[in-house]
């Protein structure tokens, strides 16, 4: 082993972590298999350095896998050396990250690695919900060790050399790298939905230390707030202008524009992260139509509907933020689901556990309809009725069953028909619709939502009610879990 490849794990956690925090844990630990002339090759610390330190300060477990040592493939020392660290950090109450740099299963060691792998997997099941677990990956991570970034919270990549798959492209049947390459940070963020932030190395630190900053230690102990410097009645001009891209609205509003945005390049018509409102951690799920680049200009165009994809991404984050006491805020813009072939067979299900997840969190959760909110597609996104705490809406915001111009022609199709003028009918009706049953007014009058804001105070309105609702306790139905997955 060469000192450039030993240093480079090392490297990377002195990267990750405060100047000289970081401690060292078993770094005497070495193989014990002897089969295969095992005992002929030197295992220095079993391919991973485990310790701890701090992240501006606050306490974190760190694993890193060091690809020199046979291929930094997993053993059974090597993994009962992370289930350790796993093992602190639940005594602690402190998050673990693992940077992932490894050739998979040892084969010399067979059976040992297997059980190695299955008490990995054990013990960050136990740990979900407990303490935040994070993954970055820079090199390989494939077969039985892709499940590992998968249990964790949040995945980050390497944006050229990492490799993530549970069978490498060219062992798919009629696949080839050069025609897909299904183990790319591009194909996992874009297209599978696994990885959360793609980047070069350098960047990567940086972007794990930004997350870990915004999150609670652990389920039970909240060291996630920050001074806020910004002004808490901050008027957010134009506010309505961005109405469409609401990772705009989101950044605006927040404390200082601090957005830290998951899952950007995956199911781009939900925008999901986390922002600060009065230095507090919220965790923002909001529909979004379109994307605009730098200059203003539209450079992507969605429609407003719930898909599988976009349901999915959301609920994974709701039940994150649920399970470590973030509050939730939506941002409602939403007519119905995408109606294709494909969707039909997987929205329902997803719709389902969308629905599931803000219904069965007990954070605070507060609700602004920046757009269209029509239908059960309304109801999915953090409504009244779902168990929303406040619900805002914006002046020119439309609350209803659906578009007032589709009712009208539904409702009087047979006057229409008969009718010699059937436009100025239409408008008419549809008119008496619209300000009957989907005027944000009349969702007001009803008590759906609570109060209509102008857009440009948001900010000072979400975070009172966030501060109002600080110490929010709800009970519900005792039971093992829910069944929702």
């Amino acid at each position: 082993m060469s000192n450039t490849a030993q240093n480079l794990a090392s490297k990377r956690i002195n990267a990750l972590l405060d100047k000289n925090s970081f401690v060292e844990i078993g770094s005497c630990v070495t193989a014990r298999s002897t089969d295969f002339n095992m005992q002929q090759k030197e295992t220095p610390a079993d391919g991973v350095v485990t310790g701890y330190g701090v992240i501006d300060g606050n306490l974190v477990y760190v694993y890193s896998q060091d690809v020199s040592v046979l291929g930094g493939s997993i053993g059974e020392m090597h993994a009962k050396k992370i289930v350790k660290i796993y093992d602190m950090a639940l005594k602690m109450g402190a998050p673990v990250i693992g940077l992932l740099d490894c050739a998979g299963l040892r084969l010399q060691e067979a059976t040992d690695a297997l059980n190695g792998f299955g008490e990995l997997y054990l013990k960050q099941s136990l740990a979900s919900g407990v303490i935040p677990q994070i993954t970055a990956i820079f090199g390989t991570c494939g077969g039985g060790l892709s499940v590992v970034p998968s249990l964790t919270d949040f995945t980050f990549m390497e944006e050229k050399n990492a490799k993530l798959f549970v069978n490498s492209p060219n062992a798919i049947d009629g696949n080839i790298v050069s025609k897909l390459d299904t183990a790319s940070a591009k194909f996992q963020a874009e297209e599978a939905g696994n990885v959360d932030v793609v980047c070069s190395e350098a960047e990567m630190f940086q972007q794990i230390r930004s997350l870990v900053s915004v999150l609670p230690a652990n389920n039970e102990d909240d060291m996630s707030y920050d001074e806020c410097i910004d002004d808490l009645n901050r008027v957010c001009k134009n506010l309505e202008n961005a109405a469409e891209d609401t990772a705009i609205v989101l950044s605006n509003i927040s404390d200082s524009h601090f957005f830290f945005e998951v899952k950007a390049n995956y199911a781009k018509e939900m925008v999901t992260g986390f922002i600060r409102l009065n230095g507090m951690t919220v965790g923002a799920v909001a529909n979004r139509t379109a994307v605009y680049d730098s200059e203003g200009n539209v450079a992507e165009k969605y429609e407003a509907v719930l898909t599988t994809a976009g349901c999915g991404k959301a609920a994974e984050f709701v039940q994150f933020c649920d399970a470590f006491n973030i509050p939730i805020l939506s941002l409602t813009n939403v007519t119905g689901y995408m109606a294709t072939v494909e969707e039909e067979k997987t929205v329902a299900k997803a719709a389902a556990r969308l629905t599931y997840a803000f219904a069965n969190a007990t954070v605070a959760k507060v609700n602004v309809v920046v757009g269209k909110a029509y239908g059960s597609g309304y109801l999915t996104m953090n409504s009244k009725s779902l168990g929303a705490d406040m619900v805002y809406a914006w002046p020119k915001a439309e609350i209803g069953m659906m578009d007032a111009t589709q009712a009208a022609k539904i409702m009087y199709a047979d006057e229409i028909a008969a009718s010699d003028s059937a436009a100025a009918l239409i408008k008419e009706k549809a008119a008496e619709y619209q300000e009957l049953q989907s005027s944000v007014m009349a969702a007001a009058k009803r008590g759906y939502v609570d109060t209509i804001i102008e857009a440009e105070d948001t900010r000072k309105y979400v975070i009172g009610a966030f501060e109002m609702l600080f110490t929010k306790r709800e009970d519900r139905p005792g039971k093992k879990h829910g069944t929702v997955l």
